[in-house]
């Protein structure tokens, strides 16, 4: 057996939220070039049919479901339209989740912040609830593996209201939480937590706040953002059966931020 087999993914079903662009998107290219199948959720977009097309030119089967994961209603119809389609699912990445705004706590509507609670932590728990649910009703275990920041961990440099940070808190709590509750099960439950990226977002955030990224770029050691393709194999690692005794883990891709 080869190196590489440690790591395939033949014959499973990923379920993916924000799988369109970015972070999301490089994690569901990996996971299907490892050879699982992929069922991507995400806002209407080119983005998204483009990126079910680079999974159909690797020769994996990929589906869309359109949905704005961060509404309740939308995602809990949307897990359910995925499952009736094409579940269930070996492998859930909640991935959905941004800062979208730098309003300080003490300027911050009560809606807004529910707003924001609902896109980076209620998406994950009713994620969790629904193919998580499944993987348990199946009986053949999985993996779960959430998204959180390492913002969950520390607080960011230069920025205003900590939605984001509270959130993504919430978010590895409910790993380590889920992962004690379903290793009965036969499923994994872990996060990763990722530093700063050059995705689109982040882009667009560092042409209005660019003393932001540039305060955080000194404090990086490798002296660089993150490519996105950085987090595509750490992904794989953790959907395959190469991971089977890690969970309830919290591993950061940073570049040695957090380490100062």
């Amino acid at each position: 057996m080869g190196f590489s087999d440690f790591f395939r993914l033949d014959g499973k079903k990923l379920f993916i939220t924000g799988g369109s662009r970015g972070l999301g998107r490089e994690m569901a290219l990996a996971i299907a070039a490892a050879g699982a199948d992929v069922a991507l959720v995400a806002r209407p977009s080119e983005s998204l049919e483009n990126t079910a097309k680079e999974i159909r030119e690797l020769g994996r089967t990929a589906w869309t479901f359109e949905a704005d994961i961060g509404d309740p209603a939308a995602c809990e119809a949307a897990c359910a339209e995925a499952l009736d389609a094409a579940g269930p699912f070996d492998i859930l990445i909640n991935n959905v989740g941004g800062r979208r705004v730098n309003v300080p706590t003490e300027d911050m509507p009560l809606d807004q912040w529910r707003e924001l609670m609902d896109l980076n932590l209620t998406s994950t728990f009713l994620c969790c609830k629904a193919i998580g649910g499944a993987m348990i009703a199946r009986g053949a275990g999985g993996r779960v593996i959430n998204i959180a920041s390492i913002n969950a961990l520390v607080a960011g440099r230069g920025l205003a209201g900590r939605h984001y940070e509270t959130a993504k808190a919430g978010v590895l709590q409910l790993t380590r939480s889920l992962a004690v509750d379903w290793a009965p099960h036969g499923i994994t439950v872990n996060a990763i937590c990722p530093g700063i990226f050059l995705t689109e977002p982040n882009k667009l955030w560092s042409q209005k706040h660019p003393e932001v990224i540039e305060g955080i770029l000194r404090n990086i050691p490798q002296g660089r953002l993150g490519d996105p393709r950085d987090i595509g194999p750490l992904a794989v690692y953790l959907a395959s059966d190469s991971a089977s005794y890690m969970t309830g883990a919290s591993l950061v891709i940073d570049g040695g931020y957090t380490c100062w």
